[in-house]
């Protein structure tokens, strides 16, 4: 109990202590418990480019003005002239991106149904349209650039934060720093910054006091340019949210991995630490931003999808997996029944993923050799199958992810809950007590001279045998490297 009570004295003494306008001193602060403990979020990629909602497969769609603009030889290009004409501008998307569909009560009912913990939605990408009623757009843009002066003529942002709030899941924002063609940035980026950003920045935090930021687009200046520091400094100080904000490590260039709070990376298999705190992004499909070129065969199984929050969740991570959707507000229906597989999942496992630690062996493998796992900070493979599925001879296999609390460790399995499965380097410590989430059968150990025994109950429960992993819950138990 002291130990406990010593800890919390430090976490209450380290927000309430001033942050200097340096990088050693904002980098001090802790990250909030309450993002190691939710490991899945959900991204949500909205705006103007959800109208055309193109990209070539592979590529970002909310990339789509800044691909229009390379020119004739460009694939968005010639789709663009071929669909809207030559001469249509994209700034003639904003009045079509109506939303007239759009209900954020439904939407924050699939996150919570999800299993999802936060919600990280974009205020404003690198178009610089602004989801919320921001003067700053209009003043920087010389037009309505905003989505209650133009398009929805709602606060799109505003209604779905009341939404979300209603529910058990944190609400934040994905916000750039740079917009690609604002005539402030095009002139003079460091005045950009200070005159535009900077206040703009304040304006969304303030008004809306998100649990998460989501900070992107900084690699086109040094952290020094955009005055970082100073603003995570005046964030963690003075702002509504000082105490409970979390913040990623895209705050200039060469700053990833190395600056600011949790670490990013971006479609690879994360890291392989639990050193830090960190999050991997990524899609149901290719795409961020909605992408109706993709197909059904482009989007992750679900599956596949908690095959992936296991696997990062077990090496220390969070999953934040992207949903995109249409300029009339919907979610694409492929993509909500995705989310609400994965909560159908956690609602039974859920205990060996959230508020887990990684345990100092993450996996067990088979006898063989080992796929090497590409981790990496961008666009690196990632195909969890090929660790759990065999696909040449000889090649070992994932037989379990572990995690683990305080008082138990989970053995995560991707195999259907038949026979007996054996633990390997583990042994008892006092009173082994073995259950399978989702029943309430009778598991029964033993222990042998490579692990510790553990013989499966039958199971017949037909949403139980169809789930893609089972979890073991075991108390009284030690593992060895």
């Amino acid at each position: 109990m002291r130990t406990i009570w010593l800890a919390l004295a430090y976490t209450v003494c380290a927000f309430a202590q001033t942050y200097k306008t340096t990088w050693e001193s904002v980098d001090s602060r802790p990250t909030p418990q309450w993002f190691s403990d939710a490991k899945f979020g959900i991204f949500i990629h909205w705006g103007i480019y959800s109208v055309p909602a193109y990209a070539p497969v592979g590529k970002y769609a909310e990339w789509y003005w800044n691909s229009l603009m390379k020119g004739a030889a460009d694939p968005t290009y010639q789709f663009h002239k071929r669909v809207y004409g030559e001469k249509f501008p994209y700034a003639d998307f904003a009045p079509m991106f109506r939303a007239e569909l759009f209900d954020p009560t439904h939407w924050a009912d699939v996150f919570e149904r999800s299993g999802a913990k936060y919600v990280a939605l974009t205020s404003k990408h690198h178009d610089g349209f602004a989801l919320w009623p921001s003067e700053h757009a209009n003043k920087a843009w010389g037009r309505p650039w905003n989505a209650v002066e133009v398009g929805p003529k709602r606060d799109v942002l505003g209604d779905l934060t009341a939404a979300v709030r209603k529910t058990s899941v944190k609400m934040g924002y994905y916000y750039s720093l740079y917009e690609w063609y604002n005539p402030l940035w095009l002139a003079d980026r460091k005045r950009y910054a200070v005159e535009h950003m900077y206040p703009q920045f304040k304006d969304l935090v303030t008004r809306y006091q998100p649990a998460i930021i989501f900070s992107d687009g900084e690699w086109e200046m040094p952290p020094d340019d955009w005055k970082s520091a100073e603003l995570l400094a005046w964030l963690f100080n003075e702002s509504p949210v000082k105490n409970e904000v979390v913040v990623n490590d895209r705050w200039g260039k060469g700053a990833r991995h190395k600056h600011g709070g949790y670490w990013t990376t971006e479609y690879t298999a994360g890291l392989d630490t639990a050193g830090h705190p960190w999050e991997e992004s990524r899609g149901m499909g290719f795409s961020y931003g909605y992408n109706r070129a993709e197909t059904l065969k482009d989007y992750r199984s679900s599956r596949e999808l908690i095959l992936m929050l296991i696997d990062l969740v077990s090496r220390g991570g969070n999953l934040l997996l992207d949903i995109g959707p249409t300029g009339d507000g919907r979610i694409p229906t492929i993509m909500e029944e995705r989310l609400l597989q994965m909560g159908d999942w956690l609602k039974t496992n859920g205990e060996a993923i959230y508020a887990t630690r990684p345990l100092k062996r993450t996996r067990q493998w088979s006898e063989g050799e080992q796929p090497k796992l590409e981790t990496g900070e961008f666009m690196k493979r990632y195909e969890v199958t090929d660790f759990i599925e065999r696909k040449k001879p000889g090649q070992a296999v994932i037989e379990a992810f572990l995690t683990g609390k305080a008082d138990a460790t989970y053995v995560i399995v991707p195999q259907p809950p038949t026979g007996t499965f054996l633990l390997k380097k583990a042994a008892a410590k006092g009173t082994v007590k073995a259950s399978l989430l989702g029943t309430q059968a009778d598991v029964k150990t033993s222990t042998s001279p490579n692990g510790l025994r553990i013989d499966l109950p039958p199971v017949s429960d037909p949403k139980l045998l169809s789930q893609p992993a089972y979890v073991l819950k075991l108390t009284g138990i030690e593992l060895q490297n």
